[in-house]
Parts: structure tokens; sequence; C-alpha cells
């Protein structure tokens, strides 16, 4: 099945983690314990992270804020009411338009089903989400962490992470990532909250004083 964290499990995990890894345990003495990031299970949660894909963060936020302007609320059925220049009127781009009306359809006509994936296990859940057109493996990962939050996924299509990742090892800017994915093995099952602690990390230091 799949393990989950939470607030009254959290701070343990990540004492867990540094117990059994000192760079993680630096970086939890030098910044402090990570946000225990989450979001709520919702099609807008959804369309969020769709719209982050590649993206910074202010730009994808400040495309959702217009699509609720637009809708007052995010949901399937109001979202496919929209047009195509509406979509582009919230600097949604015409291949994300594309993502979140397929993802909209999928939820009305019962092919997803957001509550019920709160019971499942992460193969099945990813199985699910990236059959759908424009959701990967990355859109999945952010889903499982900060969603479902279940323990013991590692995003390795993240930059973010993965950059913390090679810092704090030092290793070499050209390891793979089949070398990096071997290497979080050592944070199983809590891959999670190792990569919150990274992400933390990647926030606090600021970018001269961090590990090359």
């Amino acid at each position: 099945m799949f393990e989950q964290f939470s607030h009254s499990n959290f701070h343990a995990i990540c004492d867990k983690l540094a117990a059994n890894d000192p760079d993680l345990a630096q970086i939890i003495q030098n910044h402090g314990y990570p946000p225990l990031w989450s979001r709520p299970n919702s099609f807008e949660t959804l369309v969020h992270i769709i719209l982050e894909q590649q993206v910074s963060l202010a730009s994808a936020l400040s495309a959702l804020n217009k699509l609720r302007e637009r809708v007052q609320e995010i949901t399937p059925t109001r979202v496919l009411l929209l047009t195509d220049e509406e979509f582009r009127a919230c600097y949604v781009s015409r291949q994300k338009t594309v993502y979140i009306k397929y993802l909209a359809e999928a939820i009305v006509n019962g092919q997803i089903n957001l509550a019920e994936m709160e019971q499942m296990p992460d193969d099945i859940i990813r199985a699910k989400l990236t059959a759908l057109k424009g959701i990967g493996n990355w859109t999945t990962d952010v889903y499982l962490m900060f969603v479902l939050q279940h323990t013991d996924v590692f995003p390795i299509g993240d930059l973010a992470a993965v950059n913390a990742l090679k810092r704090v090892k030092n290793l070499p800017k050209e390891t793979t990532k089949e070398e990096l994915l071997l290497l979080t093995e050592q944070w199983k099952p809590y891959r999670t909250v190792a990569a919150m602690i990274l992400w933390h990390y990647y926030l606090s230091a600021p970018r001269k004083s961090l590990k090359k």
C-alpha cells in the first residue's frame, strides 16, 4: 500500500532522515525543518500544477488568478465553457489550454475521480494521470507529494530538487538521472520528505553559499 505524512509525523520523518544522512541533518540544522507544503485535492489544484509546467511559479499563479477572475470558481464545467481566446486572455498557452480542457473532460465523464485517488497506490495513480494528454511524471509527482502526501516520491524531473541534490552531495553537473535516483534509494520510504528538505535548502541558502 502507501504511506502518508501529516503534521503529526512530518518532523519525526525529517529526524529519521537526518539521523541517517549528515547532509540532510546539516540542512535542518542550518535552516530548520522544511514547511509541510500541501494543496487541496481539487480540479483547481491540478490546473495550477499544469500551469506550473516549465514556467516560474509567479507566472503560473498569475494565470491561475486570471482564470479565477474569469470563472469565479475553477471547476471542470465552468472551464469547458471558456473559449480558446478567453484562455489566452488569462495568459494560458494554447498547449496548456488543451491539457486543461482534456483534464476537465476526463473528470466530467468519470474517467478520473480525484476523491477515489486518495485510496489508490502510487503506481495506479501514475498510470491514470499520465494517460491524460499533458500530464507527465513531474505533474503526477507534484500531485502525489503535495496533494496526497505520499511519503516515497522523488521528483527526478524537478530542476530545483535535482540541483539541490547535486550541490548538497557535491556531485558533478553531468551526473545522470539514473545515478541520482540510485542515490535517493537511501531515503526510502521517505523520499518525498527528503525532496522537501532539499527544496527548503534550495529556497533558503543564498546562491553564492551553495556547494558546487
